[in-house]
């Protein structure tokens, strides 16, 4: 076991160095607080979690709130740079000491790679542990907990699944840490489709060629549809298209129509991460298949069991 995997007993900065086990211990909590939240109402009473945004954020920042609160514990931090010291020039470790001194957990979204485990080291020294809510295009590990947590809820089981990835593959460390997460849990078969520009960084497939997924290109969403237990859409970044006219050209090759869901099983499960644009229709939310809004909410008991294990 590295030091990376060590410190995910009181860090979390990637599912990459997360085990098996801690992983569904975390699923196991996830379960018994959904089924019985009243029970955790105090557990973490007189606790303070910092929220340390230097990026927007809605569902996480939001959620991690929640999760706290229903916790019995409270929250304080910053929603982006904008009226902090931040804005003055002070550094992330200056930041993160300051925080660690106010609360007793950091929940951190910063854009520079490596980031929480700068901050895993300096929390360290007060005792305090940080939680990646979101770092660079690197990772997501709550994110992929939560949805993880969907999958096994909807389809009992965490492999010999089928799983369609669609839309930004390159940038998304939602992406990332799911192919992570899956990759855990014995043989998955991932079906991936995107722009050209927009495909699974190299450095990505080369970590992933150590687990089992079993990883195939799609062309189209029409070839794959009638095969899928899970569908993972994501938002095709406009800003990331250097001409707005090729974006306009091709997103729809990556919209879940209607028409395409006659081919679907009956127990697919439509996956985002969220926010949506056009890549899922409004109309698409009237189908069975639509667990997005599920999976949102199954957040806030996948980041309670979280911070109850983490907080002492």
């Amino acid at each position: 076991m590295n030091e990376d995997t060590e410190h995910q007993t009181s860090h979390i900065f990637g599912i990459r160095y997360m085990t098996e086990n801690f992983i569904q211990g975390i699923l196991d909590d996830a379960s018994e607080i959904k089924q019985n939240p009243s029970k955790y109402a105090e557990a973490l009473k007189g606790k303070i979690l910092s929220l340390a945004f230097w990026e927007a954020s809605t569902r996480t920042r939001l959620s991690f709130e929640s999760a706290m609160l229903r916790l019995g514990g409270k929250t304080l931090g910053f929603s982006s740079q904008a009226g902090t010291s931040i804005e003055k020039g002070e550094s992330l470790s200056d930041t993160i000491t300051m925080l660690a001194g106010y609360s007793d957990c950091i929940v951190l979204r910063h854009p520079l790679r490596g980031s929480c485990k700068l901050a895993a080291k300096i929390a360290d020294k007060y005792g305090v542990p940080v939680i990646s809510g979101g770092s660079g295009s690197q990772e997501h590990p709550t994110q992929a907990l939560l949805d993880i947590f969907t999958i096994q809820e909807y389809h009992h089981r965490l492999s010999g699944l089928n799983v369609g990835i669609v839309g930004d593959l390159r940038y998304s460390r939602t992406i990332s840490s799911l192919l992570f997460a899956l990759g855990k849990f014995g043989r998955n078969t991932i079906y991936y489709l995107s722009h050209p520009s927009l495909h699974l960084q190299d450095e990505l497939v080369y970590d992933l060629e150590s687990t089992d997924l079993e990883m195939h290109k799609a062309t189209n969403l029409a070839e794959i549809i009638s095969s899928l237990d899970v569908l993972y859409v994501t938002r095709l970044q406009k800003e990331r298209f250097p001409d707005p006219m090729l974006y306009n050209k091709v997103k729809e090759s990556y919209q879940l129509r209607p028409d395409l869901m006659k081919a679907a099983k009956e127990d697919l499960i439509i996956m985002h991460p969220l926010p949506r644009v056009d890549e899922i229709p409004y109309a698409i939310d009237r189908f069975p298949q639509a667990k997005y809004f599920e999976q949102a909410k199954n957040g806030v008991y996948t980041r309670m069991a979280v911070l109850n294990r983490l907080i002492h």
